[in-house]
């Protein structure tokens, strides 16, 4: 297996084993990466989905302009790989929005610390509140989920809230500020399953315009999240990149660049891939670049064909008829009723939320759906005793 820079040289996944990613990410140009994904050609189309072994390269050519017309046939074949490697299930999960405070500036993100927005954080009985009513629900496997303000919803109080909800579900995973390998491995001693750490943008210096304030406006730091957990022996790591900051075909490359460099390094974790689009908040950013239905469609297609044992997820952000349909062709894993707002299932409904739903639909009505389309309503995928 190889990584493949710019200059289309080859750099032997090999040779990574004494790299940090950043080494690696910086030898490629960002304007570069784009106009090579830009200058794909149908011919390029077609042998990336003629190559047995998917490449970066081919990677490009499946998400560039170019296969645009083979969208039908990158459909059926992402179809096929999913029922071949999941079989017609979906999971379904749910988010638990434990606090809304944040020490950080982000200018698209509702809890931004500039918003001035009324800030909570769960006690032990509003966190016992919202498990027992998801609990009811069917959910096995939940995402806690904060700002990123370490003072407040530090370590001591995730791995409480980890203790708290233990006794509900099986999976427990969570979105809150980076840390470091030493209390990721005491989170994950008190039963975490998976983090989620999204990288939002991979274009260095226009991160740094969406976050000038706080421990995120680290990028380094955020970009060697996954490392620090795979150290830590995390089960599963997610990934991903917010669409509208940047170009979205350029930071899905860097996004596949970096899991193909975390599963060489870590092979034992497996990964995620989340889809998220900027959607409407208090004070929101405009999205810088569009990403259409259709050019989502088409990554979920591209991420597919390139690696058939990713998780792809896909949150209720997305519409209805959209989530629906894609159900079938890619995606193994949705949530359902999400609440954005601490507290927003039984404590608090009317709190400002971190963003805006699109899909607002009950947990019934969207496990009536997929079952309905012939797929089964997964619960949870991994149980402590089999692993």
């Amino acid at each position: 297996m190889t990584l493949q820079n710019n200059s289309h040289s080859e750099i032997s996944l090999t040779s990574t084993e004494n790299r940090d990613f950043y080494e690696i990410f910086s030898t490629y140009d960002w304007q570069h990466t784009e106009k090579d994904i830009y200058a794909k050609t149908v011919e390029d189309v077609q042998k990336a989905l003629r190559s047995e072994r998917k490449t970066l390269e081919d990677f490009k050519a499946l998400i560039s302009p170019a296969a645009r017309p083979f969208l039908e046939k990158m459909a059926s074949e992402s179809m096929k790989i999913t029922r071949r490697r999941f079989g017609k299930v979906i999971q379904m999960y749910a988010p638990m929005y434990l606090s809304n405070e944040c020490q950080n500036i982000c200018t698209y993100c509702g809890f931004s610390l500039t918003n001035k927005i009324p800030r909570r954080t769960l006690t032990d009985e509003e966190i016992l509140k919202e498990a027992v009513f998801l609990k009811k629900k069917g959910y096995d496997h939940i995402l806690l989920v904060t700002g990123e303000a370490n003072r407040t919803v530090g370590v001591d109080y995730l791995k409480n809230a980890i203790r708290l909800i233990r006794p509900y579900f099986s999976n427990i995973s969570i979105e809150v500020q980076p840390l470091d390998t030493n209390e990721y491995e005491a989170l994950i001693a008190e039963g975490l399953y998976a983090v989620l750490v999204y990288q939002e943008t991979y274009h260095e210096s226009c991160y740094k315009i969406h976050h000038p304030k706080g421990k995120k406006s680290n990028f380094r730091y955020r970009l060697h999240t996954p490392d620090r957990l795979g150290k830590a022996g995390i089960h599963k790591t997610g990934l991903g990149a917010l669409f509208g900051l940047e170009d979205w075909r350029t930071d899905s490359f860097f996004t596949a660049l970096h899991l193909r460099y975390l599963q060489k390094q870590y092979w034992k974790t497996r990964y995620s891939i989340s889809f998220p689009r900027l959607r409407p908040h208090s004070g929101g950013l405009e999205p810088k670049v569009v990403m259409t239905d259709t050019d989502l469609a088409q990554l979920i297609f591209a991420y597919r064909i390139f690696d058939e044992d990713v998780e792809l997820s896909l949150s209720t952000r997305e519409s209805m008829n959209f989530r629906n349909h894609i159900i079938q062709l890619g995606v193994n894993s949705m949530s359902a009723e999400s609440k954005t707002n601490p507290g927003g299932y039984t404590v608090d409904p009317q709190s400002l939320e971190q963003f805006e739903i699109s899909d607002e639909r009950s947990t019934e009505a969207i496990a009536a759906m997929i079952r309905n389309k012939g797929y089964e309503v997964v619960w949870k995928d991994w149980e402590k005793g089999y692993k």
